[in-house]
């Protein structure tokens, strides 16, 4: 998940990075792979399916590493180290806490069922269980959600560029949107992951170089937790220091609305009805290979954190006042501010290449995602209905440029909030938070209505709203930051649509129990009792055994950051 921060956006004037021809030349070698990409799953593109969901063919190292790198957009690379330069090693909590439990939760109980139905998408599991009216909100949602986000991505790679290599904005916006728009128009969802998989490289390439470099500088970890302890006080390199409730620290939340807020209801909302997420393991080619993409995932995603938080302590470290009033630096400049002092010429053009790897991750996960609601949950189920599978495949191509447009225009629109890590936030506690409700409702209680699901996804999305907007913005509740208005705005939109979910429940004639069939807990379809394919036995490729070695991992890592 995208971190917020108290930071604004702006890059500091004076990180303009001495890049020469070697940098640019690493630059355009990427863009030219880029389209090779593209140009080369553009064969394998005969039906929707294969546009949409690659076939449901990929292997689940394929997908896995696809659906991390469409997490890594630059927009959490930057967010987390400045979160980590403004807050310390609080941000362990993003990864450890609010990612690995929902993403094993994802692997073994809900993708079953996501694959097990043989849905396209995540909101026409909604229409499975519930009914057309729960379907087509949720799409309308989704697809309104994902070209804001990935605007937001957009926005987050111009003023990047603009501030190191000195581009204007809008230039940056229309390069790396016209190149997003090229590879997926051409190869669709194939495409998009395989160069995320290669963008998942290029990331690890530019973060990697800086972490070791900035560890060097500051006389490794032991030198850097004693500079640290002298100038930020020694909860700044613990995770839990100063969350006791009744306690204040710089987060404004404490363990319970961390725990509650964070590691359930905003983590399980965002990594489980996802789809720019769920997409991706929704193409492997079995149920198997479905479960562990986001179990596969949850590895890297156990040791990212220090790749991001690192850079962030090593900034705090050298300028002890750094995004400060005064200080001339942002939060946000932590890992441009360590490129430039720390990089040579051609390691300065893979990171800055890594940035824009990650940003073009991030923003192709959420456009392949909204082509492909947009395509089959609302034009192909509400508005021409039965055309040839050719017809959505064009459509399809089509409405990916005018999504690409439409998050150009977004991106002007995340300019006008000051901190988009912030915006980010809120939108996952808007949109995520009341689909995940239903789901969660509807998935394990049998009687929940076809209406409910309806009502619970409309009442969670505008509780949250209020909460925010009302409560929270014009001062009728006292919340110290954004992000503790975020959890608490979370928390409110679920139990909101949980209740409104039971109570409609109550009036209102449940599904026939023939029709819940795979779409239940405890009920099972043909696709979900598949057999397993040749080799998916083995130990190293059972879903359950690499779920708990993903949480025990985390557990561990917790350890010597918890006193």
């Amino acid at each position: 998940m995208q971190t917020p921060t108290h930071a604004p956006t702006y890059l500091a004037a004076q990180l303009r990075l001495p890049t020469n021809w070697l940098d640019y030349t690493i630059l355009a070698i990427y863009f030219v792979v880029v389209l090779g990409i593209g140009f080369a799953a553009r064969r394998s593109v005969k039906t929707s399916l294969d546009f949409f969901l690659s076939g449901r063919s990929l292997p689940a190292w394929i997908t896995g590493l696809a659906f991390i790198s469409a997490n890594l957009a630059a927009t959490e690379i930057l967010g987390m180290a400045a979160n980590s330069a403004q807050y310390g090693a609080y941000t362990v909590h993003w990864y450890w806490i609010g990612a690995i439990p929902a993403m094993v939760f994802l692997g073994l109980v809900m993708m079953p069922f996501y694959y097990g139905s043989k849905v396209r998408s995540v909101p026409e599991f909604l229409l499975l269980r519930f009914d057309r009216g729960a379907h087509l909100l949720s799409s309308i949602l989704f697809a309104f959600a994902a070209i804001l986000i990935a605007g937001v991505n957009l926005y987050a790679l111009s003023i990047v560029v603009e501030a190191l290599l000195g581009w204007p904005q809008w230039v940056a916006i229309v390069v790396a949107g016209a190149f997003v728009l090229a590879y997926i128009t051409l190869g669709g969802l194939s495409s998009a992951i395989y160069n995320e998989v290669l963008q998942f490289f290029v990331i690890l390439a530019a973060l990697i170089p800086i972490t070791v470099l900035g560890l060097k500088k500051v006389g490794g970890w032991g030198g850097l937790t004693d500079k640290l302890t002298a100038t930020h006080g020694h909860n700044f390199t613990t995770a839990w220091g100063g969350t006791g409730i009744g306690s204040s620290n710089p987060l404004g939340a404490n363990w319970l609305t961390i725990v509650l807020g964070l590691g359930f209801v905003l983590s399980f909302g965002y990594w489980t009805t996802n789809f720019a997420e769920v997409q991706r393991a929704l193409s492997a080619k079995n149920l198997s290979a479905s479960q562990r993409t986001p179990l596969i995932a949850a590895y890297p995603k156990v040791f990212f954190v220090f790749l991001v938080m690192i850079p962030g302590l090593v900034v705090a470290a050298l300028i002890p006042n750094f995004g400060t009033p005064g200080s001339g630096y942002q939060y946000n400049d932590a890992i441009p501010y360590l490129m430039q002092e720390l990089l040579p010429n051609g390691v300065l053009g893979i990171a800055v290449t890594g940035l824009l790897a990650a940003f073009m991750a991030g923003m192709a996960a959420n456009v392949s995602s909204f082509n492909t609601v947009f395509t089959n949950d609302i034009w192909g189920r509400y508005v021409v209905r039965g055309r040839e599978d050719g017809y959505y495949v064009r459509f399809g191509r089509l409405i990916t440029a005018i999504g690409v447009v439409a998050s150009i225009g977004t991106a002007f629109l995340a300019s006008s909030f000051s901190n988009i890590m912030a915006y980010l936030q809120t939108l996952f506690s808007f949109f995520n938070v009341p689909m995940f409700v239903v789901f969660i409702v509807g998935m394990f209680w049998k009687r929940a209505s076809a209406r409910s699901g309806f009502w619970g996804l409309l009442a969670g999305t505008v509780t949250a709203m209020v909460n925010y907007f009302v409560f929270y913005k014009k001062g009728i509740i006292s919340i110290p930051s954004d992000q503790g208005a975020n959890f608490v705005s979370a928390i409110a939109g679920f139990v909101a649509g949980a209740v409104v979910m039971f109570a409609v429940s109550l009036f209102t004639t449940p599904k026939p129990a023939h029709e819940l069939q795979g779409l239940v807990y405890g009920t099972r379809s043909p696709g979900m009792a598949e057999p397993p394919a040749p080799g998916d036995d083995a130990w190293y490729r059972r879903p359950a055994l690499l779920g708990w070695g993903a949480i025990i991992l985390a557990a561990v890592c917790y350890i010597p950051f918890s006193f």
